[in-house]
């Protein structure tokens, strides 16, 4: 699943990393849709119900636009279906944040949107998912892998960080008494590949490079029948372990995407009256010994010995033979 995300870059940003190369090979930035510049702000730790940065073919707003030219917008993240009956969409009481790619074709909220050609692209530096770890859960911030270590801010072609491009589905809702109309996705999702199945079970269906990107948002070109075929695994990421300060989707700052190192828990030593009691337990009497067994014990003389034989040992010992104790 995917339930937290994180995407740092501004709105101006996002679109020199959104640049892509239309049909005459000319390299171009997508637009953002009216209004949605401001609506869309920076989160290092972003949660449903928010705003998401979002690429859509540009034909779903303006019916003169060719499907294969993008834009951005800025939707809540978190499914409304255009049938939603109620006044207030906080009102539905199922989750529809992310969409299982085994059951997009049978659900009516996922399948209408998807056969009316309403697919999008999710951005987004990365996502949170939580492994269970010892009774605990530590969380960890997946992306793909980046190959710079600096940020490029000027220049015409953005070399920065590489964005991550998860599938989705949109849809638009006004409430029944009227109003503004609501632009909501939701995130596909797939079984997880193996580069973190160990973490978690299921993972967003990740678009891997501008071809990929471009099939999904093309509805005028590419049908569903081979959209879908883009929806699966990707070994194609990295992850690190963070802080659970991103457990509380209030906490935003930047020490939610920091790596960290995970501790080692460490084993209490026993103390040396258990140590006692450990090796007498352990070792066999004599009298088991001298009736015979029928598994053959090899006995060592300095383990093997009884109880008041070790302790007077111990006792007898100068003390500049002692064992350090730490």
């Amino acid at each position: 699943m995917c339930g937290r995300t994180a995407c740092t870059l501004a709105a101006d940003q996002l679109r020199r990393a959104c640049a892509y190369r239309d049909g005459q090979g000319r390299i171009r930035e997508p637009e953002w849709r009216d209004g949605d510049h401001d609506k869309y702000k920076p989160s290092f730790n972003r949660s449903p119900h928010s705003n998401s940065p979002v690429l859509v073919s540009r034909k779903h707003f303006d019916k003169d636009a060719e499907t294969s030219e993008p834009v951005l917008t800025a939707m809540r993240w978190g499914l409304v279906p255009s049938w939603f009956k109620e006044s207030d969409p906080l009102k539905m009481q199922y989750h529809t944040s992310n969409c299982r790619s085994d059951g997009m074709m049978q659900k009516k909220s996922y399948k209408e949107p998807l056969m009316r050609g309403q697919r999008c692209v999710v951005l987004a530096d990365g996502f949170f998912e939580w492994q269970k770890r010892e009774g605990e859960k530590q969380p960890y911030f997946i992306h793909f892998p980046q190959t710079l270590e600096k940020e490029e801010v000027d220049g015409e072609e953005w070399n920065g960080r590489r964005l991550l491009t998860m599938a989705g589905l949109f849809d638009c809702w006004r409430s029944p008494s009227g109003g503004e109309e609501l632009y909501t996705h939701t995130i596909i999702t797939v079984s997880a590949s193996k580069a973190m199945d160990w973490v978690h079970e299921r993972m967003p269906a990740i678009l891997d490079g501008e071809e990929a990107v471009r099939k999904w948002l093309d509805y005028g070109e590419v049908p569903v029948s081979e959209a879908i075929k883009l929806i699966h695994p990707t070994e194609c990421i990295a992850l690190y372990p963070v802080s659970t300060l991103v457990n509380n989707s209030r906490n935003n700052s930047l020490e939610c995407i920091k790596p960290i190192k995970l501790e080692v828990k460490k084993e209490a030593k026993p103390s040396a009256s258990s140590k006692l009691l450990q090796n007498w337990l352990q070792n066999p009497s004599p009298k088991k010994e001298d009736a015979g067994s029928p598994m053959p014990v090899k006995v060592e003389t300095k383990k093997r010995a009884g109880l008041m034989h070790m302790w007077l040992q111990k006792s007898e010992e100068p003390l500049a033979k002692k064992p350090h104790q730490t």
